[in-house]
């Protein structure tokens, strides 16, 4: 059994160091960047977020890359989707009916390479995904995030 003073002692101790964490977390709070970007980085970011947009866009409205064949169809991904529209990537990860299974955008779109564009699907990590769901999610800006959703 602890004595009056012990237990005040023990009072006064962890009063400090929930004062002193409280303290910590108010003034050193965790940040991504710990600096603000300057312009010219940010421009540098846009830049090259941009690029990969366009050619996103690029193969999304048919165009082509070495090495990848998005079609054996003669489809493009805008006949169906003009604009990406109906695609809602921010609806992702969530069940896809058509796949039966669960699914991301990336596996959404290797499986319309691959079954009705007759195409051979792409790396789900290359660089060719990265730019077609670049476009996509440029494409539908501004749309609040809200995966599973129908």
């Amino acid at each position: 059994m602890l004595n009056t003073k012990t237990k005040g002692l023990l009072a006064l101790v962890t009063v400090v160091v929930c004062v002193s964490l409280a303290f910590a977390f108010m003034v050193n709070r965790a940040s991504a960047h710990k600096v603000a970007h300057d312009s010219e980085t940010l421009q540098a970011f846009t830049d090259a977020f941009m690029e990969q947009v366009i050619r996103g866009d690029n193969l999304f409205h048919g165009g082509t890359e070495p090495g990848i064949n998005l079609s054996n169809t003669g489809m493009a991904c805008a006949m169906c989707h003009p604009f990406s529209s109906d695609i809602h990537p921010h609806e992702f990860p969530k069940f896809q009916e058509q796949m039966s299974e669960f699914a991301t955008l990336r596996d959404m779109i290797n499986w319309c390479i691959e079954k009705p564009n007759e195409g051979e699907i792409i790396d789900p990590d290359g660089e060719q995904m990265k730019a077609l769901e670049a476009y996509m999610y440029w494409s539908n800006r501004g749309s609040v995030l809200d995966p599973g959703r129908h």
